[in-house]
């Protein structure tokens, strides 16, 4: 969150619930979803047992209807009523009706008057059943299954009716339905429990993160939260949230070295423009004013450009730097800046170019050669070389001079920003510090690169390269082999 002073952490605003809500979001539907899947599998339960159960009493059903038909055609309806009744007590849980046509009970199992116990006549040799529903082992009003077959009887039609009554499987069933209603309520309550002690364990880590990241803000950014010895996604939160503060805390770094930078380079033009005006107010005659005037212009313009050059760097770091894309000659911009450099140093300037055209925005590109020119004059003795070639599909540009080279240690380092390697040069050799980043920034911003290394010269090799998007027959210098050259160290 901003404030006045800068930015910090706000995780303290955070709901302090959250986690707890986290908690019992993961537990409620851990627990639907196991009830869910528990429901479904006492379900299919029921069906297999019940489809299983009454399976059993059809197959007895058709072995006794099968029975009663040999035993009809062996001893006569007559005979068959009698040996029934005398069957019954040794076959309980089944009643047999064997009808004459289609109402006369002619054998029983049974002494009663009632008449015949289903409506189903079959034909001759035809089997039909009373099929269970998906409920009909639960259904009171009717507690058996009923089988029936036709068969000849001196050239009458007989229906063979067997029922199969199913109370014991029916106790069976609602045992097993009692057990399931018992069990799976406090299976889900054990489940519950269970996964609230797991998450609140696993989530333990996760609130001592945020309460860590809610002590920290601007003043105190060298905190870091704890990791969990495990190998899981919260141990890669925890990692992830400590390379976060890493970051910040060097953008703040970063930050608070920058202002302080700029203001040291700002106060030194200040306070040589406040020392200069005192002179000139403190001269009556006027002629201070004459002679300490190109030195005013000079401080002026000097802040100027530093201004404008950390106005260039602030939209580089806040979104970048707008690059107008047109065709650019890279070895005209390279020879325009030897020209100027000829003519305005007594330097030798060796120049070897190659026709390359590439897309990009000639004004940044031609500060980028004015940039290393400029740093390669500061430091040269006597010479600084312009080169501009191609290796395939990538164009060099290379700034090199006869002076003192650069440490292979402060390669990268002369890139950040108000950084002099010599800090006794004076700033008029020394410069602010910030070409060479805005040089970075520029060629970063072209989809290219640069890099330091060794000059055949002695000195310093400043190398760029910029990817070439338009087609071009760009041949190469004598003894060119098209691969970038790798820079000596």
């Amino acid at each position: 969150m901003s404030t006045e002073h800068g930015w910090r952490f706000d995780a303290a605003a955070a709901p302090h619930r959250l986690l707890p809500s986290v908690r019992a979001r993961s537990t409620v539907s851990a627990v639907l979803v196991v009830g869910l899947g528990l429901t479904l599998a006492g379900g299919l339960i029921f069906y297999v047992l019940q489809r299983s159960l009454i399976g059993g009493l059809n197959r007895a059903a058709d072995a006794r209807v099968s029975e009663v038909a040999g035993q009809l055609e062996l001893i006569g309806e007559g005979d068959l009523d009698t040996q029934l009744k005398k069957e019954q007590n040794q076959r309980d849980g089944q009643w047999v009706q064997v009808l004459r046509g289609d109402a006369v009970v002619s054998a029983s199992t049974w002494d009663s008057d009632q008449g015949p116990i289903t409506g189903l006549r079959p034909q001759v040799g035809q089997t039909i059943r009373e099929e269970a529903g998906l409920l009909k082992i639960l259904d009171t009003t009717r507690p058996f299954l009923v089988v029936t077959r036709g068969v000849d009887y001196d050239g009458n039609t007989d229906t063979i009716i067997v029922a199969t009554f199913y109370s014991g499987q029916r106790d069976t069933v609602l045992k097993m339905l009692l057990v399931l209603g018992v069990s799976f309520p406090l299976l889900l309550a054990a489940l519950g429990a269970l996964v609230w002690v797991m998450l609140g364990r696993a989530l333990r880590p996760v609130e001592e993160i945020r309460a860590r990241v809610a002590r920290v803000d601007e003043r105190d950014l060298d905190d870091r939260v704890p990791v969990p010895p495990t190998r899981d996604e919260i141990a890669r939160l925890a990692v992830t949230m400590n390379e976060m503060l890493d970051r910040l805390q060097a953008a703040q770094k970063a930050q608070r070295q920058f202002v302080s930078d700029a203001s040291h380079e700002l106060r030194s033009p200040l306070a040589t423009l406040s020392a200069t005006l005192e002179v000139v107010d403190s001269d009556v005659s006027g002629r201070a004013w004459a002679e300490l005037r190109p030195v005013l212009q000079n401080e002026t313009e000097r802040m100027g450009v530093l201004v404008q050059n950390l106005l260039l760097l602030a939209r580089a770091d806040d979104q970048g730097l707008k690059i107008v894309s047109v065709e650019v000659d890279l070895d005209d911009l390279v020879m325009e800046e030897a020209r100027r450099l000829r003519s305005s140093s007594s330097l030798e300037v060796p120049l070897s170019v190659v026709p390359v055209r590439i897309l990009g925005d000639p004004y940044k590109l031609g500060q980028v050669l004015r940039n290393l020119v400029d740093n390669a004059t500061r430091y040269a003795q006597s010479t600084v070389a312009l080169t501009v070639t191609t290796a395939g599909t990538t164009a060099l540009i290379m700034v090199d001079d006869d002076g003192p080279g650069i440490a292979p240690g402060d390669r990268d380092r002369v890139f950040e920003r108000f950084v002099r390697l010599d800090e006794s040069r004076d700033r008029a050799s020394g410069g602010a510090g910030l070409g060479l980043p805005i040089v970075r920034e520029v060629v970063r911003g072209h989809h290219g690169d640069i890099a330091v290394g060794v000059s055949p010269y002695g000195g310093a090799r400043f190398q760029v390269q910029l990817p070439i998007t338009i087609d071009q027959a760009a041949g190469l210098l004598p003894g060119e082999t098209g691969e970038i050259p790798v820079l000596g160290s």
